[in-house]
């Protein structure tokens, strides 16, 4: 079972993803879980959310204390919250930055594999706005194989109408673009 822990500020759509991704993995014949984790939280504030994937039904309705995954929508988080709390040893790390893996490994002091992509200049070249939740998905998807790519077209679709084509060509670049060490 894949277990993913996202983390966002209220409205950079890190519930959006765990649903997206959810739906893509029930539409490939998986099981999938997505769930958020907020309180009365206002726009901008933290909040996580979540995702398990597995091919056999999912039994567990318990909260992701150690993750397999952690993306990170919003790299001001890490000064934060501590991103990397339960990410087990041998998971990934993925970070919407423009830093490298050796400098998010030192303000982490996580040794497991990091991915970092440049979410927020993808979104803004692609869809106009700095909103790299799908985005995101992309680089997610490159590092884990979670879903395939193509898988999201559906769930894209249904969501955002006529922006789709916008937020999968992001999507495609991050997952084209993604750096992972």
């Amino acid at each position: 079972m894949l277990e993913i822990r996202w983390h966002g500020r209220g409205g950079q759509g890190a519930v959006t993803s765990v649903e997206l991704l959810a739906l893509a993995a029930i539409g490939e014949g998986k099981f999938a879980q997505g769930f958020p984790s907020f309180g009365p939280e206002r726009r901008g504030a933290p909040v996580a959310a979540f995702n398990r994937i597995n091919d056999r039904r999912i039994k567990s309705r318990a909260g992701i204390y150690q993750p397999d995954v952690v993306a990170v929508l919003d790299e001001s988080l890490i000064d934060l919250v501590n991103v990397v709390e339960g990410l087990k040893s041998k998971g990934t790390l993925i970070v919407n930055t423009q830093k490298t893996a050796k400098q998010l490994a030192k303000a982490t002091g996580f040794k497991g594999r990091i991915g970092v992509v440049d979410a927020k200049g993808i979104a803004l070249k692609e869809m106009g706005v700095p909103i790299a939740n799908t985005t995101m998905i992309g680089a997610l998807i490159k590092a884990t194989g979670a879903v395939k790519l193509e898988s999201m077209k559906s769930p894209i679709e249904q969501r955002f109408g006529r922006i789709a084509d916008r937020n999968m060509n992001a999507m495609t670049r991050a997952y084209n673009e993604i750096k992972i060490s």
